[in-house]
């Protein structure tokens, strides 16, 4: 029988192994599931032992993988952290690094940032995945993500990206003719609200205000429904009702007179975005750009 395993069928089946799903190890070592199955199938008829316990709905090693698995799996990444590291013997820095953001986040405070990080290093490439929801990065297989500070789980590090910020409830000032301004939340009842579908949740957000330490959420109820602030916003200019979104995205057109805020003195201040991630050994590469996204108050 020829046993013999290349380095290829163990990164594949160690992938499988920690993933436990054949979908997410296949989807982060870029091959297709088919296969990948493909491979954990050879490499066993191989070896002649089963490595993993497969289910419609799960996948588990089975004792003989799991003893693969611890002992392998550690050498693997000494080896991974060795390459890692040859990094900085390059006159130019080189690696891959995958990154989770909101949409806001990433047009707002990364982007810029990430533009000028790769002119900076061309030899390092940038995956960013933009989404509203709350994700698990590290069993998603990214290295790091993006999410406001008091939002980070505490067993991440996290490095703060951008200053605190706000949101805003706004409108176009047709949208407002005939109809009574809003003072306080309550006053929301009667009116068009734009709605904001949350990813994660599967919920629509409620709106938060906060005046002389009251705090309070709103459900808010309108004709139109987004999964996405910038289309709330468009909505809004278009003056289909009230939106509420990030300040920053509606301050360009509050200068236009496009739009105009209301209950300005309702919207509380929410600590700004971090960029988070394991308390594990990264790349050169990944520090570099770790660097290159921090906040630096001017």
């Amino acid at each position: 029988m020829n046993n013999r395993v290349d380095t290829r069928d163990l990164v594949a089946f160690l992938a499988v192994a920690r993933e436990r799903s054949f979908t997410r190890a296949a989807a982060g070592l870029g091959v297709s599931q088919s296969a990948l199955s493909h491979t954990i199938r050879l490499m066993e008829q191989r070896l002649g032992v089963r490595l993993l316990e497969r289910t419609t709905r799960s996948v588990s090693p089975t004792h003989a993988g799991q003893k693969l698995l611890d002992t392998v799996g550690p050498r693997m990444d000494e080896i991974a952290d060795a390459v890692a590291a040859l990094a900085s013997f390059r006159d130019t820095p080189a690696g891959s690094i995958r990154i989770n953001a909101a949409d806001h986040a990433l047009r707002t405070v990364l982007w810029p940032k990430i533009d000028d990080f790769a002119r900076r290093y061309p030899d390092i490439n940038v995956e960013v995945d933009s989404e509203n929801g709350l994700i698990d990065i590290v069993e998603q297989g990214y290295d790091a993500g993006v999410r406001l500070g008091e939002q980070v789980a505490r067993d991440m590090i996290a490095t703060r990206i951008a200053p605190d910020w706000s949101m805003a409830v706004v409108c176009a000032p047709a949208y407002l003719a005939g109809r009574q301004v809003p003072n306080t939340p309550d006053d929301l009842t009667g009116h068009n609200c734009i709605n904001l579908r949350l990813v994660t949740k599967g919920s629509f957000y409620a709106w938060e205000f906060e005046k002389a330490g009251r705090r309070l959420n709103v459900r808010v109820d309108g004709q139109l429904k987004f999964n996405s602030s910038t289309h709330a916003l468009t909505a809004a200019l278009a003056g289909h009702g009230l939106a509420c979104v990030p300040a920053d995205m509606a301050a360009a057109h509050f200068a236009t007179g496009e739009l105009v805020q209301v209950l300005a003195d309702w919207m509380p201040t929410f600590e700004g975005y971090h960029l988070y991630y394991p308390s594990r050994q990264h790349s050169a590469a990944f520090q570099l750009f770790v660097d290159a996204v921090r906040y630096r108050a001017d």
